[in-house]
Parts: C-alpha cells; structure tokens; sequence
C-alpha cells in the first residue's frame, strides 16, 4: 500500500460516518423498480424450484459467475481455465495444478469461497461476522492473496482508486472505527424490517463502504447479494449470479456507491441496484431456461447413444461437472466402473465429449461437455 502522502486525494470522497442506515427513502421513487425486480426475481425462482436438481443444472453458472466478479477486480481467468483446474484439483494431477496461472486458483477459491459459506448457512450458522470473516478466509487462502491477511480485518486505512494510479476516489471507514460499523450493519440486517430486495442492495452498498478488509473486499460484498438473496426468502437457492449486469454497468456502479458517501443519495443507489437485479434476473431466465432444455434434449440423446440404465446418472454427472478427468467420472459418478469408461468412450466417439487433454501414462485424458458449455460461456 503507498502511503498517503504519495496519493492525490484531492478528489476522494470520505466515508458516510453516521450516515448508516439512511433514515428515510424515496419509496414513490423506488416502487417501480423494486415492483419490476420483485416480479423478475419471483418468475427466476419459480424456474429453479421447477428443475430437477438446480444445484446440478447450475453449477457452471457459479464458475462463470467467479469469473466475471473476479475480472471486475482485475483478476483474469477464463471459464476454461477455472472448469480444468477444478477438474484436476483433488484428482493427484499435482503437475497440472502447479502450472496453473495464480490467477486462475484465485478464481476458483471464489467458488470454494461460496460454497462454504452456502454451507454454513444451512447448516444453521446465522449471517454474521464470523460467517463474513470465514469466507474471506476461504477466498484469500489461495494465491496471490494469501498474503493479505485473509479472514482479518483491516488496520491500517485502505483506499480505492484506480489499479496502478495513485489517484484516489474514495477513503473508505477508517480502521478505528470499523468495528461499529461492522456492528451496526448486523444490526441493520437483523432487525430492520426494510423490503429484502432494498435490504440487500443497503447493504451491499454499505459493505463496499467500510471495507473491511486489505483485499478481496468487492468479491466478498458481491457474493454477499446472493446469499443474502436467499437468506431473506427472495429465492429458494442460492444460484443466484449478479455480477455479468453490474461488470457492464462498472463505472455507474462505482459512481452511484460513491454518491451514497459524496451527497448521501441512498435513493439513486437503491434504484440502481433494484433496475441492475431485475435485468440480471431476466437473464439469468432466459440462461437457466437454455440449460434446462438442454438438460430435457440431452435425455433422449443419452438414452439412445448409451443404450443403459446409467444414461441418467452419466448425464447428471455431465451437467454438474462440464469439465473432468475420466477418472473422476470413473471413480465417483456412482457408474460401475467398466460401465463408466465404455460410457465416456461412447460419448466422446459421438461428438458430446470433446477431449481437451488426451490420456498419457497413468494421467487419464480430460473432457469436456460442449453443448452445456456453449451456453455457459455466453453468460458472462
């Protein structure tokens, strides 16, 4: 970190203190957008609990969505990378992962990251600070940011401004005071009894704010909307992927953060919020419903090219991990194995299996399931 009489803050803004949660609200303003994102989130929804397993349809949508949150902090991967790196971890391929890119890791803790803290919630952990803490923990533990004290807050002061100038926009709370703004933002999400949709967009916003921690903080607060999406009832899953809508509308999003701060204008950053939630949803329909046609096209096709009561399994399999070893699906699809080899050799002769890295000694080839992600790539 540069200190800070190497920095121009000649134009930063300070932060909100005493400012948080606003008092009042411009609902005749609001209602419209929030109407529009409450009935897109419903119909979005509606659509995961008619899936036949929406943790399975939707797991490379959780891979896309680390991409494009960990792009918007200049950390770049491809969905690719991030899907063959989860394909070797755990799998002994010690050699693949040590030439992975750090970037790449970085990534994929993401998706460790939330799936930790989605299973600590259901586990009945409330959302708090420890839960907080925890996932940046799980989030740095890997990479380039392991050293930048994962799972501790801040204590020195941080600044955001543009990566690679010393041009500073805003001073975010001041280490001194963070613990009471932690504190009151629990509060804040405990007992007020503002509309979810608003309650989650504050505080988000808020998070941003007093950023906690060294790094990894924008990350954090984006994997915040989708928990706290399903906390608060909006959704029944926890596959819920934000960040394509805000990643276009970058520079708006910072902009409206920083006038919560600059003008205390809470108004134009809950109307954006609500406007960004209702366009992701109607996107995120419109991709789920892709993957849910192709999961019913694909049960004919699996049917007819395996000829085998484990079509079901395989393709289930497939969906859930678009990108393996073949001895993962071997070893772990629940197929008996002789089954399982004769299954993937099938599916690879037919066109459905692309193989990206071909088997060589003991090291088994790795697939990949194309038509799944072909549409997966266009999501973010």
């Amino acid at each position: 970190m540069a200190h800070e009489t190497e920095m121009d803050l000649s134009e930063a803004v300070d932060y909100h203190y005493g400012e948080f949660p606003p008092e009042t609200l411009d609902y005749e303003r609001l209602v419209q957008p929030l109407t529009a994102a409450v009935s897109s989130l419903t119909r979005y929804d509606q659509l995961l609990k008619g899936m036949h397993n929406s943790a399975i349809l939707l797991a490379p949508l959780r891979s896309q969505e680390a991409v494009v949150s960990s792009r918007m902090e200049g950390t770049i991967s491809t969905l690719d990378e991030v899907l063959q790196y989860g394909a070797d971890e755990g799998t002994g391929s010690k050699k693949d992962i040590q030439r992975t890119r750090s970037e790449t890791i970085e990534v994929y803790a993401y998706q460790l990251a939330m799936r930790r803290a989605q299973k600590a919630l259901e586990e009945g952990q409330p959302f708090s600070e420890h839960l907080i803490k925890a996932t940046h923990a799980s989030l740095l533990a890997f990479g380039r940011g392991a050293e930048k004290s994962p799972g501790k807050y801040k204590t020195e002061q941080n600044y955001i401004g543009e990566r690679g100038r010393k041009k500073i926009s805003f001073i975010p709370i001041s280490p001194v005071h963070l613990s009471a703004g932690m504190q009151a933002l629990m509060v804040f999400l405990a007992n007020e009894k503002t509309a979810p949709l608003l309650k989650t967009g504050l505080s988000h916003v808020e998070f941003e704010a007093l950023h906690p921690f060294e790094d990894g903080n924008g990350r954090v607060g984006r994997m915040m909307i989708t928990l706290l999406l399903w906390q608060l009832g909006v959704i029944s899953e926890p596959h819920f992927y934000v960040s394509g809508c805000l990643e276009e509308n970058r520079e708006e999003y910072i902009e409206k953060m920083r006038m919560v701060s600059e003008k205390n204008d809470w108004d134009s950053w809950a109307e954006f919020f609500l406007n960004m939630l209702d366009e992701q949803a109607k996107r995120n329909i419109k991709i789920a419903q892709k993957i849910v046609s192709l999961y019913e096209e694909m049960k004919e096709v699996f049917r007819e090219k395996l000829n085998s009561r484990w079509a079901t399994q395989a393709q289930d399999f497939m969906f859930e991990y678009p990108t393996f070893r073949n001895s993962r699906f071997t070893g772990t699809s629940g197929i008996p194995k002789p089954t399982a080899v004769r299954i993937s050799r099938t599916l690879h002769e037919e066109g459905l299996l692309k193989q990206i890295i071909p088997a060589s000694g003991r090291r088994p080839a790795m697939f990949s399931f194309e038509p799944l992600l072909e549409i997966v790539r266009n999501a973010g």
